[in-house]
């Protein structure tokens, strides 16, 4: 497990990444969401680890030091981001207001929720670390931050499907099928969806509104480098009976040689 801090010496800038406001924006609502979204993550798997397996409840425990540690690494940055100018409190709000509205679901559709959100961070994280467009031109550390978080993101990708698997033992395969494919759709909606507001959210703060801009976004994330239209195969590779994470076998990405996530060591 790495266990790195970033940014104490010296904070992002205003347009860290290639001097570009389009993707600053992005990956700055993307990190406005995860001190909260992460809390949630770690809530949902940790209500289902009774009774796992010892591997399993290792792994859960893993998996919440390394979001806690994620969440205090982004609560840094976000700070930077609001040092360098930008409001970050309407993003929070809504997230806020998202998970108010969790409280009262069964236990089990929060972690369907979570497996479908890790999926996305899992499908980000590939991406971040396997194409070098995504982060060219931005300040170093910064970009490693980015890095770091995406090699746990990767390394503990089959956590919650486990947790999940475990916590559904007792369905029938097609109610398993169901259940997570439908929260899928609804988490893809949602999760697009509001990114992209908050993105635009951001841009207008630098006064960067307008049809040109909201295309200039598009172009980002499904052409060049086109995050959205890369992650689509691995998108809908979820919904394949039989899905598991770690089907898509991306240890090499992370150079893992020893690990408290077995599925991600390289022999």
């Amino acid at each position: 497990m790495r266990d790195r801090r970033f940014g104490r010496d010296r904070k992002p800038g205003r347009w860290w990444l290639n001097n570009d406001p389009v993707a600053t924006a992005w990956h700055n609502a993307l990190s406005a969401t995860f001190p909260r979204g992460e809390a949630f993550f770690i809530e949902a798997v940790k209500a289902h680890r009774d009774g796992a397996p010892p591997r399993l409840e290792a792994e859960i425990r893993a998996f919440v030091r390394q979001e806690i540690n994620h969440t205090r690494e982004h609560v840094v940055f976000n700070k930077a981001a609001v040092d360098a100018g930008y409001d970050l409190a309407r993003i929070d709000k809504r997230v806020e207001d998202m998970l108010a509205l969790t409280k009262g679901r069964p236990p089990i559709v929060n972690l369907a929720a979570t497996m479908a959100l890790e999926h996305y961070t899992a499908m980000i994280a590939h991406e971040f670390l396997a194409n070098p467009a995504h982060f060219a031109g931005a300040e170093p550390e910064t970009a490693a931050m980015w890095r770091w978080h995406a090699t746990e993101e990767i390394e503990h990708k089959g956590v919650a499907y486990d947790t999940w698997l475990h916590a559904t033992k007792d369905w029938s395969r097609w109610q398993r099928w169901k259940v997570k494919s439908l929260l899928m759709a609804i988490v893809t909606k949602n999760f697009i969806g509001r990114r992209v507001d908050d993105t635009l959210d951001l841009l207008a703060q630098d006064g960067l509104t307008g049809a040109r801009w909201k295309w200039k976004l598009a172009a980002y994330l499904l052409w060049q480098p086109g995050m959205l239209r890369r992650i689509f195969p691995a998108w809908l590779a979820y919904f394949a009976p039989g899905f598991h994470p770690w089907n898509h076998d991306d240890r090499v990405l992370i150079g893992k040689h020893g690990s408290e996530f077995a599925a991600a060591v390289q022999g």
